[in-house]
């Protein structure tokens, strides 16, 4: 089962989520990884602190072109729908920070002028944390296109009884890539008026996936009535409530997991992890084995 925490704008408490939901499946005997889709500013292990044993480049391919055997006939530039390459009579020009490395202008190309080479533009790493397997990508600095990267994190993954997929903020083509084929999008928001519009941009966005959704709604005391009733509206379920605490904010300043130091929340989330599996085989999934224990 692939569970993705994703959230409409930055800092909401979508990673605290996300790995303390992991750090509780844990201690209940789950078979999990997480995987941190955030590519370009990763930071789910700050919090796990795992030990990386492996390390992998991330590349895409970019096209390169035979120019003395180049037409002129401009189909690679017609058929790039990221305007990645242009052809001005002989000259190809290509731009390689718009090039999503589909491949389709060497497909196309009549004359078979353009071959690819591979263009690193960033780094897997892999590794275990408190028992959990963990895998992080790293966008290189400079690098504007996040989703290859995150094709190939998913793709290194390892087959686990619960896969969680720790995604970028905002609605963008980085979080589409993320939820795709996954099972359930957990919104971690908060409510403010800044939150709701974020969080309803998400749900325009899953809507389209046709991925159901539910919420977490963090600070839950801190706004007003708003999110709950356009929850209500949109048949979306509230998942759990974390509260406006303190301690959550000073654990989480150290880099600690609310579960492991505040012993009080543990039930939060195991509760949230219940409705979760709830919501799932509503939605007529399967819940995964070895998830029932204790967390206390």
């Amino acid at each position: 089962m692939k569970i993705a925490f994703a959230s409409g704008k930055g800092g909401t408490g979508k990673t605290t989520v996300a790995v303390n939901v992991a750090y509780i499946l844990q201690q209940c005997g789950a078979d999990v990884q997480l995987l941190d889709c955030d590519v370009e500013e990763p930071n789910a292990h700050l919090f796990l602190q795992p030990r990386m044993d492996r390390s992998i480049p991330a590349t895409v391919k970019r096209p390169e072109a035979a120019e003395d055997r180049c037409t002129g006939c401009g189909v690679c530039a017609d058929y790039c729908e990221f305007n990645a390459i242009t052809v001005f009579k002989s000259t190809v020009i290509i731009f390689p920070e718009l090039c999503h490395g589909c491949g389709v202008c060497a497909w196309f190309c009549p004359e078979r002028i353009i071959t690819e080479t591979d263009r690193p533009i960033g780094v897997i790493e892999g590794g275990m944390a408190k028992g959990i397997r963990f895998l992080q990508g790293r966008l290189n600095i400079g690098e504007v296109i996040a989703p290859p990267m995150i094709r190939q994190v998913k793709e290194q993954a390892q087959a686990a009884a619960v896969t969680l997929i720790d995604c970028p903020p905002g609605n963008s083509c980085p979080l589409i890539e993320a939820v795709r084929d996954t099972d359930l999008v957990i919104l971690v928001s908060e409510p403010t008026p800044f939150g709701l519009y974020d969080l309803s941009l998400t749900v325009a966005s899953l809507k389209e996936l046709g991925l159901p959704a539910g919420v977490v709604v963090n600070r839950c005391d801190i706004g007003n009535d708003e999110l709950y009733l356009f929850c209500r509206q949109e048949n979306i379920p509230i998942l759990a409530e974390i509260p406006h605490d303190r301690r959550i904010a000073e654990s989480y300043s150290r880099g600690g997991l609310i579960s492991e130091e505040l012993p009080e929340y543990r039930e939060l989330f195991a509760s949230l992890w219940e409705n979760v599996l709830a919501l799932v085989m509503e939605k007529g999934g399967q819940p995964p084995t070895a998830r029932r224990g204790t967390a206390s």
